[in-house]
């Protein structure tokens, strides 16, 4: 399967936080998986840092890179057929990085790993 992990579903996994379904931690875990990060992630966690919007129990530099190599998960490259998903995108989610992160996993076939009742309404396959 190939995965792309939401920003919350990486924070849980990082965390051992029992939010994160076991159906999505047995996934991410899952060395079979080709598992992917969107660069929004790493993005909207330095910005909601930044604001205090968002607290971590674990330090945000020993995520990226280390957790992610540990892990075997890969930044997904930007790609600019990405963005341009974004201008075709229902609006039924406001979220920025959350559209980009479903206009990537439009654009590369993969399976979104959320929580987010939002998404559901978009053409993508989820995990959770």
């Amino acid at each position: 399967m190939r995965l792309l992990i939401d920003t919350h579903a990486l924070i849980w996994f990082c965390e051992g936080n029992a939010s994160l379904s076991p159906a999505a931690r047995a996934a991410m875990e899952d060395d079979a998986n080709d598992r992917y990060i969107s660069h929004a992630v790493p993005w909207e966690m330095a910005i909601k840092l930044s604001l205090g919007k968002l607290h971590l129990q674990i330090d945000y530099d020993l995520i990226f890179p280390g957790v992610l190599d540990a892990n075997g998960f890969q930044m997904l490259p930007a790609r600019l057929n990405h963005y341009r998903g974004l201008l075709t995108l229902p609006r039924h989610h406001g979220d920025p990085f959350d559209r980009l992160m479903i206009s990537q996993a439009q654009a590369e076939g993969l399976t979104l790993i959320t929580c987010d009742t939002l998404i559901p309404a978009y053409d993508v396959p989820l995990l959770w």
